[in-house]
């Protein structure tokens, strides 16, 4: 059984702590996670691999986007091989238009078993009716077109209307 903690990138503390079976895999996963903050499960979705930093890594989306079929899907990654220890962490967005975004951690994994799951059990916070605002900042990178010389200048002096 897996204790995973489910926190919703806001600046209010929304939190879902879910138990679940060792033998879901990722899907099951998205639809107890979709259930606990009161989506019905029916949008887009994927999940990131993350490092302890929370950088994200890797997508595993809801369904296999690979034309040949042998991609990556959330159905075929048990959470036994996905999160095998504890303090494994995901980064999950849900409505890709909407960009809810939740941070999943595994809090413990033990043998015991349960009946009834998944289940919640610590919920804190209500969620807000739209999503967070999210701001996408990219590193400034060295920009090698500034200054003088740029190969490109004879180009500007061109009239492009001419023919």
């Amino acid at each position: 059984m897996y204790k995973i903690r489910v926190i919703l990138d806001t600046k209010e503390d929304i939190i879902r702590t879910i138990l679940v079976n060792d033998a879901f895999n990722l899907e099951d996963l998205h639809f107890a996670i979709a259930k606990s903050f009161g989506f019905n499960g029916q949008e887009m979705a994927s999940f990131y691999r993350t490092d302890e930093e929370w950088n994200q890594g890797e997508e595993i989306p809801l369904f296999n986007m690979a034309e040949a079929g042998e991609g990556i899907s959330m159905k075929s990654c048990a959470l036994v091989e996905t999160l095998p220890e504890e303090n494994n962490k995901l980064i999950y967005v849900y409505d890709f238009l909407k960009m809810w975004t939740f941070y999943v951690d595994v809090v413990e994994i033990s043998s015991e078993t349960k009946e009834n799951l998944p289940a919640i059990v610590l919920s804190v916070g209500e969620i807000p009716d739209e999503a967070p605002e999210k701001e996408f900042v990219a590193d400034k990178l060295e920009n090698d077109f500034d200054g003088d010389d740029n190969e490109f200048d004879p180009f500007d002096d061109f009239d492009f209307n001419e023919y």
